[in-house]
């Protein structure tokens, strides 16, 4: 698979509450990635072409769910026993545990998660040869107490995702790290720019601060 779709873009969608009022429906003509529990979009945007789960509290609770998703399937390696044995199921970053900071631009070896699977999109994206990547719905905050990646119940509906039942009431899931995924996200904005490729922030009124901005309208139609 690798540098299969070079000179491509592709749309890496995270999951948001700015996506509640966009019109999604034109990229059903694009490769997206979608994340953790983003399949929930699939009746809005056609399905897709790649989805990534890396969190473990993710797969424990939806993995019948992920692995029976029309997409080619990318998780991590540490996950392998959760899902059954299917073609469409990529393990990546293999047993390595380290926790160093960096951008993998060989997703067969050790990934660095950077504390958000959209940083993982990253460097799949990367290696699959995207010359553009488009995020949307990454808005980078959160309303929810607590320290970073710390477990908590979901008490009620939530508003941190674009589904209030993404991680609906009784679901466990990690609070974010969003410092730490900023660090993430602007190593994989070096890389980029250092190979020729481009990153760009659609997000309809995002807080990340760290790809240069582009309209959402300007870009699809």
């Amino acid at each position: 698979m690798k540098g299969g779709h070079r000179g491509e873009r592709c749309v890496i969608i995270g999951n948001g509450p700015s996506l509640r009022g966009m019109d999604l429906r034109p990229l059903n003509r694009e490769k997206t990635f979608t994340l953790n529990r983003g399949y929930l979009l699939y009746d809005r945007i056609g399905g897709a072409a790649y989805h990534v789960v890396v969190n473990p509290l993710v797969a424990e609770q939806w993995a019948w769910e992920i692995q029976s998703l029309e997409a080619t399937k990318f998780s991590a390696w540490g996950l392998r026993r959760r899902f059954a044995r299917h073609p469409e199921m990529i393990y990546v970053g293999g047993p390595s545990r380290s926790k160093t900071p960096r951008f993998s631009s060989d997703i067969t070896r050790d990934i660095w998660p950077g504390a958000t699977v959209t940083y993982v999109a990253m460097q799949i994206a990367f290696y699959l040869g995207f010359q553009q990547v488009v995020l949307i719905g990454v808005d980078h905050r959160f309303l929810a107490p607590g320290r970073p990646h710390q477990e908590v119940i979901q008490g009620g509906d939530d508003t941190n995702h674009f589904d209030p039942n993404y991680f609906g009431k009784g679901t466990r899931w990690n609070l974010p790290d969003l410092v730490t995924s900023e660090s993430a996200y602007r190593l994989a904005r070096e890389a980029y720019e250092r190979d020729g490729r481009q990153i760009l922030d659609a997000t309809v009124g995002g807080a990340l601060e760290v790809f240069p901005k582009v309209e959402y309208g300007s870009l699809f139609s």
